[in-house]
Parts: structure tokens; C-alpha cells; sequence
């Protein structure tokens, strides 16, 4: 059945792309030529690229956590993402995120679907001076390493094809959603006001919730504590995500402008004070200073900026790195790691640290630093933000969770979503690939 599937999808690929030209005929580009801004459409081509070389980062940030015959497996998760969702979201994927609004929920799937209407001489409402078709491929840097978050919770123990499946699926009843309600004018959070400036909803929350919903779903591994494969892996990750992390919050701004300057200063800042944090935890509780714990602590303050990045202080930036960082070592300690296997802290790492970022945005978020801030943030004595900001976290958590969770369980009644007990011993590099270290 999944030789006939496989077969289909790729047939009706070749079809339709072959004759596009006659069967996708609905939003011509327009010929007319547009003066984009140089300097402008220079960094977010930048940008674009760094935001991808985050995804083989986390691989490597992942793959040196777990042993070290699931290295290939692991790492190899993440790459495929980089494969499958860049070609979901020009079928499809950026059409549902960024089409014409259905109630605010989701786009209309066909405004955009391949690409349609999708090129360099028109430009998005909220980026003018970048090309329609750079926006729409900045975006989908932010798509593909999603699902790929996720992953490192159900670590070690999940079929390949199932994760696939379910990869596709979360990118169009999960991700999709989050992206238009959050981003798009018409989108229901963006009309709220909620503040979510490079994606703490939408790609870190949406990943955390759903680690956690996996974790729960595929239950415990056999053995859940295990050396790590290469730690040396997990120090080349975290640069690399730590270096891209610069076009994923600074080209946010969708140009090379004092905003950008800004989000590169939070970036940098609140990262370096996330992972100096998590060590003298650490030191505090009598552990070793260890290169794991710089690395996870660096990666938590990465993630709790991101929401916060084009809106707060360079102080207030240092602030939400120690706070995160300290909240989720907590987590990490006190998670029931008896009863959920989440094999590598996702959710205590990029779910809580995501959801810590955006509470904090609507303490910190300041007319000062962007003037696009209607309501600043509690600590200027208003409230109306931070309310918003409260009320998007309770919804997105259940909708994320939830929705995540009977995605699973679809995928599960389509096909076993955790490997037997034998290949799990064996291995999924070698059981799953045929390939080892």
C-alpha cells in the first residue's frame, strides 16, 4: 500500500507540474516590474539561507544526544523535513498559511497552491520591499524545522514512515493554522494583537506541545538513559543554530533596518545570558559544569527571545535568557521522566521556553524599541497585552496538544507509529535504514 501511495504522489507531482502551465491558470504573476529595496531583499536572501542551516543544526544538536545507533536515524529526521515540507509548502503549505483568510482560522488553500501568483515582481502587504516570492520562501525555512523539534522527543523509538506521515500532517492541521492566526493581517491572534515577533507560538509552542503529545502517545523507551553519542555533535549544533538564529529572529524584521539591529542585539544577549544561567544552576545544585548544559541552556534562551525579539530591550532581553534558562532547568530536574519519556527535554526546553518568551513579551514589549506596539507590556503599567498574550498561550496549548495528539493516533491506525521491541534494541539506524556509524 505504501509503494502505491508513494507512487501517486509522485506521478501526480510530475503531471501536474509538467502542465502547470495549462492546469494552474488561476493567479497569474504579474509581469509588470516592481523597484524592490536592495539592501532589503540582500539580508532576507541571507537570512533565508541561515534560518535553513538551522534545521542540519539541530540534527547534529539532537543526533549527539542519543546513542549511538540511532546517530543516523536521528539526524536524518531532521534533514528529511528540509525535503518533504519544502515541497508541502509549495504545493499547498503557504497557500494555507498566508491565502485569503477563511474566518481568520486558516487561508484558502488555492490562493497560492504551487506557488500561483507566487513570484518577484508582486511583494506580501507586510514585507513591500522584498519580492512576494522571498517572503513566501523565508517562511518556509520556519516550516521545515518545526516538525523537526518535535523529534527529539520521540526519540529512538519511532518508525521512519510514521514520523513522515506524521510530519506531513502537522504541518497542514497544526503549523498552517498557527502560522495564519498568528501572521497573516486577517489572521485571529494577529487582530487580537498578539505579539509573537519570529515564531514562540508559532513554531516553538506548536513543537513543544507536540513533543509532549508524542512522548505521552509512543510511550517509554526500553531504556531511557543512555550516553550520548557524541557530544562534540551537540557543541557543533548548538553554533549552528545559534548562528542561523540571527536570520530567524533579525530577518524577522523582513529587512536590513534598525529593527533587525535590535532583534540581532536580544538574540545575541539573551542567548549568551540563557546559557551562562543554566550552568551555575547547574554549579548550584551541585552539579559539574558541563558542555551539555552550556549547549541546552544557550538553545532555551534562543527560544524564549524569539517571540520577544523586535519588541524588547537590550536589558530586558538579558532578563528573559537568565529567567527562562532557570525555569527550564527546573523543568528538566522535576519532569516525570519515570512516566513521559521525552527523550530529550523538548518540551521542558523549546515547549516551556517558548511559552516563558511570550508571557514575557507582554511584560517587556515597548513602543520605544517598535513603534508597531499598540499596548506595551506590564512593566509600563498596561495590562490589555499582556492579557492577549495569556490568552493566545491557553489557546494555542490546547489546540497544539490536542490537536496533536489525534494526529498521532490517526497516524498510529494508518500505520504502527513505534518500532518493535527487537529493532528498538537493534537500533533505528540499522533497522530502520540499514546504515551505521
Amino acid at each position: 500500500m505504501r509503494k502505491i501511495s508513494l507512487s501517486v504522489i509522485m506521478i501526480a507531482l510530475l503531471i501536474v507540474t509538467l502542465f502547470s502551465s495549462f492546469i494552474l491558470t488561476g493567479n497569474p504573476v504579474p509581469s509588470e516590474a516592481v523597484a524592490f529595496n536592495t539592501g532589503d531583499t540582500a539580508w532576507l536572501i541571507v537570512a533565508t539561507a541561515l534560518v535553513l542551516i538551522m534545521t542540519p543544526g539541530l540534527g547534529f544538536f539532537y543526533g549527539g544526544m542519543v546513542g549511538k545507533k540511532n546517530v543516523i536515524s536521528t539526524m536524518l529526521q531532521s534533514f528529511m523535513a528540509m525535503i518533504i515540507v519544502t515541497v508541502l509548502w509549495v504545493v499547498v503549505g503557504f497557500s494555507l498559511s498566508f491565502g485569503t483568510t477563511i474566518g481568520g482560522f486558516i487561508g484558502d488553500p488555492t490562493t497560492y497552491s504551487f506557488f500561483q501568483g507566487v513570484g518577484t515582481h508582486t511583494a506580501w502587504s507586510l514585507a513591500p520591499t522584498i519580492p512576494f516570492m522571498l517572503f513566501a520562501l523565508f517562511q518556509a525555512k520556519f516550516a521545515v524545522i518545526t516538525p523537526a523539534l518535535i523529534t527529539g522527543a520521540f526519540a529512538e523509538r519511532v518508525r521512519f514512515w510514521a514520523y513522515m506521515l506524521f510530519m506531513v500532517l502537522f504541518i497542514l492541521f497544526i503549523y498552517a493554522p498557527l502560522c495564519h492566526m498568528t501572521w497573516h493581517p486577517d489572521g485571529l491572534f494577529f487582530k487580537m494583537g498578539v505579539l509573537d515577533f519570529a515564531g514562540g507560538t508559532v513554531v516553538h509552542m506548536s513543537a513543544g506541545w507536540a513533543a509532549l503529545a508524542g512522548a505521552i502517545f509512543l510511550g517509554k523507551r526500553k531504556v531511557q538513559k543512555v550516553n550520548p553519542a557524541r557530544i562534540t555533535y551537540v557543541l557543533l549544533g548548538t553554533g549552528l543554530l545559534w548562528f542561523g538564529w540571527f536570520g530567524f529572529n533579525a530577518g524577522s524584521s523582513l529587512g536590513a533596518n534598525e529593527l533587525a539591529v535590535q532583534a540581532l542585539g536580544t538574540t545575541s544577549v539573551a542567548a549568551a545570558a540563557a546559557g551562562m544561567a543554566w550552568v551555575f544552576m547547574d554549579k548550584i545544585l551541585g552539579h559539574k559544569l558541563s558542555a551539555m548544559g552550556a549547549c541546552i541552556g544557550t538553545v532555551v534562551g534562543l527560544v524564549a527571545i524569539t517571540p520577544a525579539a523586535g519588541f524588547v530591550s537590550i536589558p530586558h532581553a538579558i532578563f528573559i535568557g537568565l529567567f527562562s534558562s532557570i525555569v527550564s532547568n527546573f523543568m528538566v530536574s522535576k519532569f516525570p521522566k519515570g512516566k513521559i519519556d521525552d527523550a530529550l527535554d523538548v518540551f521542558a526546553c523549546h515547549g516551556v521556553g517558548g511559552m516563558v518568551g511570550m508571557l514575557l513579551t507582554g511584560v517587556f514589549a515597548s513602543k520605544d524599541v517598535n513603534a508597531a506596539v499598540v499596548d506595551q507590556g506590564l512593566i509600563f503599567g498596561e495590562s490589555t497585552l499582556f492579557i492577549h498574550q495569556l490568552t493566545a498561550l491557553v489557546l494555542v496549548s490546547i489546540f497544539a496538544f490536542v490537536g496533536s495528539y489525534a494526529l498521532f493516533f490517526i497516524v498510529n491506525k494508518i500505520t504502527p507509529l513505534r518500532v518493535t521491541e527487537d529493532k528498538e534494541e537493534l537500533g533505528l539506524d540499522i533497522s530502520q535504514h540499514g546504515e551505521y556509524l
